[in-house]
């Protein structure tokens, strides 16, 4: 073979969503793209906020001396200053620019705080059904990722969690709003986690982190509001980016903050500032750094995601579809009618519908929708959901 037997082996697991988003364009090319209902990635549709817009114009007309120069690992000091600015009041806890690190998006947030605490053999935990390129990102570092079941409606089984810690455990990794089921996890299960973690760290002598993962964390609907992790656990890192909220996944801008109180914080910030550059990410992209500097806490209007969602769950659950309502992200998660979920997901692309099986997720039985697409792609979507379901009655 000419490439590694280990990433020959990945190809075949390769992400569903992908392998989706491929058969869309094979549909597309048959059918015609307006005949063809592509709910597969997760691909904000909204346009970004205008100031967003007006940030990048008068940013690429600035001519001042080392715009486009080489910075500290860790990003433009007056960014970092900025964004620490905006989490302070967001984590509701006094965190300086220290304690932030500019990334190339949550993907480049998490391999760098991976790369930086995990040993070979470490384990990380996180709740299923998950991101499935969480299990990479830890193999990327010599980890394991171990996955433990949620409640029936996605919340944390702070028991199964427990139970799966053992000595090789580095870190509990977190999506709240989460990918693929929009759920949000409650203060009180945050808080319950970081003082189970806490005392089993204590008893093994390792510091197990809690990694929260949130680049949903503004898409929330119903007045719902996500907690701080900051205030739930001391031992606390999050990695997140601009990249749904402002609609700019392209752009590959994030960054990740550091709990004030974590005890070895000084000894993570230097390592994530080293593992920025080894891992070849030398410096998040130093033209977005200049334009969220002055946009902190601009978004799309998140009314226009509540009302999509809406519209979707309101006509699958006329069409029999059973479904957690989602309370944040742009995802829907229903159960499929069968317990063979990639059967399901078949018969939908029988109705130029695409879609992701659970499995995917680590979660079987059932499908994600995301339904960050335009209106018409939804409504005109229904009589194919319909005659689907129906089919398996």
């Amino acid at each position: 073979m000419t490439i590694a037997k280990k990433i020959e082996a990945m190809l075949s697991e390769s992400s569903w969503i992908r392998k989706m988003f491929e058969e869309g364009a094979r549909l597309r090319a048959k059918h015609g793209a307006g005949n063809v209902y592509d709910f597969s990635l997760g691909n904000p549709n909204l346009k970004p906020p205008e100031s967003f817009r007006d940030s990048l114009i008068d940013t690429a007309r600035s001519s001042v001396e080392g715009n486009h120069a080489y910075m500290p690992n860790v990003g433009f000091p007056y960014v970092r200053k900025s964004v620490a600015a905006y989490v302070s009041v967001e984590q509701q806890a006094e965190v300086s620019e220290k304690e932030i690190i500019m990334t190339c998006g949550a993907a480049g947030a998490l391999n760098v705080i991976l790369k930086t605490i995990l040993d070979p053999g470490d384990e990380v935990i996180t709740p299923s059904p998950y991101f499935v390129e969480y299990k990479f990102y830890a193999d990327n570092h010599g980890g394991i990722l171990k996955t433990v079941p949620t409640r029936p409606d996605f919340s944390l089984d702070i028991t199964a969690i427990s139970s799966a810690i053992n000595n090789k455990t580095k870190a509990v990794l977190i999506n709240s709003p989460n990918n693929p089921t929009g759920q949000i996890y409650s203060k009180e299960s945050l808080i319950e986690l970081g003082t189970v973690l806490n005392d089993k760290g204590k008893k093994s002598g390792r510091t197990i982190y809690i990694i929260s993962d949130e680049p949903y964390r503004k898409i929330v609907y119903d007045g719902v509001k996500v907690p701080s992790i900051f205030n739930c656990y001391r031992e606390s890192i999050i990695a997140t980016s601009y990249s749904k909220d402002i609609s700019i996944p392209g752009e590959r801008i994030g960054y990740i903050a550091v709990n004030p109180e974590a005890v070895f914080k000084e000894n993570l910030i230097s390592g994530m500032a080293l593992a920025n550059r080894i891992l070849g990410f030398v410096n998040a992209p130093a033209l977005m750094q200049r334009i969220i500097a002055s946009i902190q806490g601009a978004s799309v209007d998140i009314s226009e995601y509540q009302r999509k969602r809406d519209i979707l769950c309101n006509n699958l659950a006329e069409c029999g579809y059973e479904f957690v309502t989602p309370s944040g992200a742009f995802y829907l998660f229903p159960k499929s009618p069968v317990p063979d979920d990639v059967k399901f997901v078949k018969a939908l692309q029988d109705e130029l519908i695409l879609v992701v099986p659970g499995s995917g997720f680590g979660c079987p039985g059932h499908f994600r929708i995301a339904f960050c697409v335009d209106d018409d792609t939804i409504i005109n979507s229904i009589p194919g959901f319909k005659r689907a379901m129906e089919k398996f009655r």
